[in-house]
C-alpha cells in the first residue's frame, strides 16, 4: 500500500511539473504556431494547397478564436508583391466589417537560384519584432588550440536558401498570378467544418514537431517588405484595444520571452452579445447571405497603388476556382 502511494505520488509531481512547463502565458499568439506555419509553406505546392492546408485540423497549426464563437477561425491568405520581394498575408474575419491579420511570410528572391524566408508575427497579437526562420547546424572543427586534444566541434546556425521548396519556385514561376483567398466572413469552403479550440496544453503537444527545424531571430532580413505590405495591412479595433495584447519584448528565442502587463481575463461566450449576433445556429458558421459570397481581384502595383474589383459569387461549387489576383 505504501509502494502504491508513493507511485502515485510520483506521477501527480510529474505531471504538475509538465503542466506548469505547458502552461499559457494567456497571449493570443500562443494559439497560433509560427513555426507550423512555415512548415506548411515548405510542404506545400502552391497558395492554394497552402490556404487550404492552414485550414486543416490536422495541420496542428491554428488554434485561433478572435472572436470568442467557441470556433476556430478560418484563415485567408494573400499574396502582395513587388519586384522580387512577395509578402504572402495570413488573416482572419472576425465578423463581416472585421478583419485582423495574424503573421506574414516574407520571401526575397536573392539570386537565380537563390531566396529568403521568414514570418513575422503581427504586432497586435505577437508584440514588436517577432520573426522566425528556417535553420540549419553548420559543425566544423576548431584546431585554433595547442595541444592534442584542444580540437572542438564548433556548431553554428545558418541561413536557409529555399529556392528548393516547391512553393517558393511556383511563386516564382513566370505563369505565377497573385493569390487571394475567394473567402470571406461567413462564406468558406465546402470541406471546412470549424472545430472547437484545444486546451492549450493539448494544442502545444500537438504543434510541437514544428518547433525543431525553426527559430526566433531578432531582426528582420528582408526590410523592405514592410514598405510592401503596409498599404495592405488589416488591424480589428476589437484586438488592437484589448489591453492583454499589449506586450513587453523580454527575448526572441523563447515564446515565453514575451509578458503582458495586464493578463488576460476570462472571456464568455455570451450569446447575448453583440459579437455573437446571428452566428447560434445549426451550423455557427452557416448565416444568412453565405450564397452571397464575393472573390476580390487585386492588381498588383509596383508603385504602391491597390484597385479592387469584385464579382457576386454563390457558394456552390465554387472553392476550387482559382481566387488570384489578375
Amino acid at each position: 500500500m505504501k509502494n502504491l502511494a508513493v507511485v502515485l505520488m510520483v506521477v501527480l509531481g510529474i505531471n504538475s511539473i509538465y503542466s506548469q512547463s505547458a502552461k499559457s502565458n494567456g497571449f493570443i499568439s500562443d494559439n497560433f504556431s509560427l513555426e507550423g506555419a512555415l512548415q506548411i509553406f515548405k510542404q506545400s505546392n502552391t497558395m492554394e494547397e497552402f490556404e487550404n492546408s492552414l485550414n486543416n485540423e490536422n495541420s496542428n497549426v491554428n488554434n485561433l478564436d478572435l472572436n470568442n464563437d467557441g470556433y476556430i477561425d478560418y484563415l485567408t491568405v494573400s499574396d502582395y508583391q513587388d519586384k522580387a520581394i512577395h509578402v504572402i498575408v495570413i488573416s482572419t474575419y472576425l465578423d463581416k466589417n472585421e478583419r485582423q491579420d495574424i503573421a506574414t511570410i516574407e520571401l526575397e528572391r536573392k539570386g537565380v537560384d537563390n531566396a529568403i524566408v521568414q514570418i513575422v508575427g503581427d504586432e497586435d497579437l505577437f508584440g514588436k519584432d517577432v520573426y522566425v526562420e528556417p535553420f540549419d547546424n553548420d559543425e566544423r572543427m576548431d584546431r585554433s588550440k595547442g595541444g592534442p586534444n584542444a580540437t572542438e566541434i564548433v556548431s553554428s546556425r545558418i541561413i536557409i536558401n529555399v529556392w528548393g521548396w516547391p512553393c517558393v519556385r511556383f511563386i516564382y514561376s513566370p505563369r505565377y498570378v497573385l493569390w487571394a483567398s475567394p473567402f470571406r466572413w461567413s462564406y468558406y469552403p465546402r470541406w471546412w467544418k470549424p472545430w472547437r479550440p484545444y486546451q492549450y496544453t493539448v494544442f502545444v503537444n500537438r504543434c510541437a514537431p514544428h518547433r525543431y527545424y525553426y527559430h526566433y531571430v531578432p531582426n528582420n532580413r528582408i526590410v523592405y517588405a514592410r514598405n510592401v505590405y503596409e498599404p495592405y495591412h488589416h488591424r480589428s479595433e476589437y484586438i488592437y484595444r484589448n489591453d492583454y495584447n499589449h506586450y513587453e519584448r523580454h527575448g526572441v528565442n523563447d515564446r515565453d520571452g514575451y509578458r503582458n502587463d495586464n493578463r488576460m481575463s476570462e472571456h464568455s461566450n455570451d450569446r447575448n452579445s453583440p459579437r455573437n449576433e446571428g452566428r447560434y445556429n445549426n451550423n455557427p458558421r452557416n448565416n444568412e447571405g453565405r450564397n452571397n459570397g464575393r472573390m476580390e481581384s487585386r492588381s498588383d502595383n509596383r508603385n504602391g497603388g491597390h484597385s479592387e474589383s469584385r464579382e457576386n459569387r454563390g457558394h456552390g461549387g465554387n472553392e476550387g476556382r482559382k481566387g488570384r489576383r489578375q
